[in-house]
C-alpha cells in the first residue's frame, strides 16, 4: 500500500458515499469511518520507514549470504566518531554514515576521516530538526543541498545517499529526494541506543534480529553506542556474519 493507492480509494469511497447521499440519502456521517481509517494510514505510513509509503526505502536485502553492515546516524562527532572509526578499523569493517549538515561545521576533520578510512556519507539533512517534516518541497531541497555542498566541499564527492530525519517520510520528502536523485535508506534494525536502556540490553536486542541483508542503525553521539558496537561486532565474527559496505549489500552507488 502506497500514499497513491491510500489516497486514491479513499477518493473513491466518499465519492461513493457522497452519491449515495445524493439518490438514497445515505447520512453523511458514514464519512467519519473512512477519514478515520485514512488519517490513521497516513499517520502509520509516514512514521514507519519500512512500509515504503510515499517512495521506495531500501531497508534489508534480500539474501541468504551471512552479510550486514552498519550505519550511523547524527555525526560528526568530534568526541565519538574518531571512536567508531577506530573500532571499525580494528575489525576491518565498512560503515556508512548518515551526517547532518550542521553538524560538519567545526568537524572538518572528522568527516575527512571518515572519507579516509573508506566508509561511506549519506544525507542526514542539514539541520534535522524536529519541524522538518512540516517543510515544503524547497525546503527540504534545501537541507539536502546545503548538506551535500557541505560534503562535497570537504570531500569532492556528490551523496546519493538519503537518510530521513527519525526515519518520517511525507510526499514533499520523497518528491524532493527523487527531483535530486538520492536513494533513501531505512534499516530493519534500530538499535534504540539513543534511549535510556543500558548498553547490554541494547546489545542483545540487536543480536536476536541480526539476519542476512540487515542494515543496523546506530548513532555515532554517545559513549555507550561505542561498547554496543564493541559488542555488536564481536557478535557478528564469532557467528559468522561478514560486515559488508551499504553500497554492496544493496548494489547501490554511494556517489555520483
Amino acid at each position: 500500500m502506497t500514499f497513491k493507492s491510500t489516497r486514491n480509494s479513499f477518493l473513491i469511497i466518499i465519492s461513493i458515499i457522497g452519491l449515495l447521499h445524493v439518490f438514497l440519502g445515505l447520512s453523511l456521517g458514514w464519512l467519519v469511518l473512512p477519514s478515520i481509517a485514512y488519517l490513521a494510514l497516513l499517520i502509520y505510513g509516514s512514521a514507519s520507514i519500512q512500509s515504503s509509503f510515499h517512495a521506495p526505502v531500501y531497508c534489508y536485502a534480500n539474501t541468504v549470504e551471512k552479510e550486514i553492515t552498519l550505519s550511523f546516524d547524527d555525526g560528526p562527532n568530534r568526541e565519538y566518531t574518531p571512536q567508531v572509526l577506530s573500532i571499525l578499523a580494528q575489525y576491518n569493517a565498512p560503515a556508512t554514515f548518515f551526517v547532518i549538515g550542521k553538524n560538519i561545521k567545526d568537524n572538518e576533520s572528522v568527516l575527512k576521516q571518515i572519507d579516509a578510512d573508506g566508509h561511506s556519507i549519506g544525507n542526514h539533512s542539514y539541520t534535522h530538526s524536529f519541524f522538518v517534516d512540516f517543510k515544503s518541497l524547497q525546503g527540504f531541497k534545501n537541507e539536502l543541498n546545503q548538506t551535500a555542498e557541505s560534503v562535497f566541499n570537504l570531500t569532492g564527492k556528490r551523496m546519493k545517499l538519503f537518510r530521513p530525519p527519525y526515519g518520517v517520510t511525507t510526499p514533499n520528502l520523497a518528491k524532493a529526494a527523487s527531483s535530486l536523485d538520492y536513494r533513501i535508506i531505512g534499516w530493519n534494525i534500530r538499535s534504540l541506543d539513543t534511549t535510556a536502556d543500558s548498553a547490554q540490553t541494547i546489545s542483545r536486542r540487536v543480536q536476536s534480529q541480526i539476519k542476512p541483508g540487515a542494515i543496523i542503525l546506530f548513532h555515532d553521539t554517545s559513549d555507550k553506542t561505542i561498547q554496543i558496537l564493541r559488542q555488536t561486532l564481536h557478535f557478528a565474527q564469532e557467528n559468522g556474519y561478514k560486515i559488508v559496505s551499504l553500497e554492496r549489500l544493496l548494489a547501490l552507488e554511494a556517489y555520483e
